[in-house]
């Protein structure tokens, strides 16, 4: 890939997350409010694709750098 193309994508991995940490900010609150395991499945579950990307951001780190 070229250099100059990859520039514009460097914000991308950033980006995600924020997107993903705004998406599950209710079920953040609740869980420091009142932290249960049914609590915490229910994030989990329905918000899979948010939890998806912070779990690989790691990855998307490495992969943006």
């Amino acid at each position: 890939m070229a250099e100059g193309s990859r520039s514009g994508s460097r914000g991308l991995p950033l980006l995600l997350i924020v997107l993903a940490l705004v998406d599950l900010r209710v079920e953040l609150l609740l869980l420091l409010d009142h932290f249960t395991l049914t609590s915490l499945w229910y994030g989990v579950r329905h918000h899979a694709l948010a939890v998806m990307v912070l779990l690989s951001a790691p990855s998307l780190w490495r992969r943006y750098r």
